[in-house]
């Protein structure tokens, strides 16, 4: 792995703790599992709800005959978001309720496409098959 995603291993989780410290000094400890439960609901219900829209946006663009790489990347965004709200912690929800919300979702997919780009004119990101 690289250097910096060891230290987004061991950055996040703790910035993950100093939050529930933190929220639990303000608000109690048991209103604040209450609060990361609820977030991982409303994210779950959230990630359904998009997931489906955008998979329909999908299929009607499949089925006009165009390619739906917008829509695609509008899927990983919500795949990953609602992974990040399932997971316990407040930064990771707040990251992930921005990829959720459809306003916001075009910020990373333009940094993703952004990153695709870069990639291919590199010759480091490449397609394979295997089956």
């Amino acid at each position: 792995m690289r250097k910096w995603m060891w230290g987004l291993l061991l950055l996040i989780p703790a910035l993950e703790l100093y939050g529930f410290i933190w929220m639990s000094s303000r608000i109690g400890a048991g209103k604040t599992i209450l609060l990361i439960i609820f977030t991982s609901i409303i994210g779950a219900v959230m990630m359904q709800f998009e997931g489906r829209k955008v998979i329909i946006d999908a299929r009607k663009e499949m089925n006009s005959g165009q390619v739906p790489g917008r829509k695609l990347l509008d899927g990983l965004c919500v795949f990953v978001g609602g992974i990040m709200l399932v997971t316990p912690g407040f930064i990771t929800d707040i990251v992930g309720f921005t990829l959720l919300f459809p306003v916001t979702r075009p910020v990373y997919r333009y940094a993703l496409l952004k990153w695709i780009e870069k990639k291919m004119k590199n010759g480091t990101f490449t397609f394979s098959r295997r089956f």
